[in-house]
């Protein structure tokens, strides 16, 4: 079997119905392949909906279920229940092009990857905000590296995780997805899969972009808010704050003070000459630091608080 597509989903079932109804939209590609859910402790209608389920009669569908809340916990489980040779990981908000998996067919059987992405675009389920500048949708999950296909080597080209995949195989040399890192229920920690990624490369392991297997990103109500945007640079701040202490005293060194100074007289200015709608990029980098402060003096990255 060459894929496992993999879909993690905790207490969303509504959104995961419409999900499962897309990816049945699907063009099957000439390769085997399986379908995973991994039930990341749903408490929800979600076990019941799986249950009643009507897959394709030519589809073989498996859920796992994943009782230790946390993305990387349930993409951990699907590493150890694929059968594929490949997982392809894309989330329970998300409606992929019938041609999604075609696509990652075509890049594997030419390209060989130990890894891959692709394309992001942005759906809103509501009227967009007008504060909502297109440089922040990379903060829903938009990427469009490149147009072509291309091999990634550069630590910052990382792909997102709605939309990428790995050999099974190489969990063997880097590790599985750090459990200390990914969303766990409501709370909006990332970047397990920059870290996987980087690892990748560390290893000169093969990773590839195509620009072909599109998924789109149904963006819901509640990530329409400021208060979101900040949240998520809150996590991302005290996740950094708590490794940079790494032993060190809890007293932050002087210099974080300034940088937080700094962010805030910059808020202040943006907000005077161009409104408020304008000040959200200003807004997370001050919430950014106030997660680094309170990361560095209260340390336990398992369990970052909501802004």
């Amino acid at each position: 079997m060459l894929f496992t597509v993999t879909l993690c989903t905790h207490n969303h079932a509504a959104r995961l119905r419409q999900t499962l109804l897309d990816l049945q939209r699907l063009e099957a590609p000439k390769s085997a392949w399986e379908l995973l859910i991994v039930d990341n402790g749903c408490t929800d209608e979600t076990p019941a909906l799986l249950a009643a389920c009507e897959w394709p009669l030519n589809w073989n569908v498996r859920v796992a279920r994943e009782p230790r809340l946390g993305l990387s916990n349930a993409r951990n489980r699907a590493i150890r229940s694929a059968s594929g040779e490949y997982l392809v990981f894309i989330d329970d908000d998300e409606t992929p092009i019938p041609t999604w998996l075609k696509a990652y067919e075509k890049l594997v059987l030419a390209k060989s990857p130990d890894a891959f992405g692709s394309r992001i675009e942005v759906m809103f389920a509501d009227e967009r905000p007008a504060w909502l500048a297109d440089e922040l949708l990379g903060f829903l999950g938009q990427l469009d590296r490149s147009r072509d296909t291309i091999r990634l080597s550069d630590p910052r080209d990382f792909f997102h995780g709605g939309n990428f995949g790995i050999r099974k195989s190489v969990c063997d040399k880097i590790g599985d997805f750090d459990t200390d890192l990914g969303r766990t229920g409501s709370n909006n920690t990332g970047g397990e899969e920059v870290d996987f990624y980087r690892r990748l490369l560390g290893q000169g392991l093969n990773v590839w972009w195509t620009p072909d297997a599109t998924i789109y990103h149904r963006v819901q109500a509640d990530k329409l808010k400021r208060s979101y945007f900040r949240d998520l640079h809150y996590c991302q701040g005290w996740i950094e704050g708590t490794r940079a202490r790494a032993g060190r005293p809890r007293i932050p060194p002087p210099y974080l003070y300034g940088q937080l100074a700094r962010a805030v007289a910059a808020l202040v200015r943006k907000w005077r000459t161009s409104g408020r709608h304008a000040t959200v990029r200003a807004e997370m980098n001050v919430s950014y630091f106030v997660g680094y402060l309170f990361g560095w003096v209260l340390g336990d990255q398992s369990r970052v608080p909501r802004a």
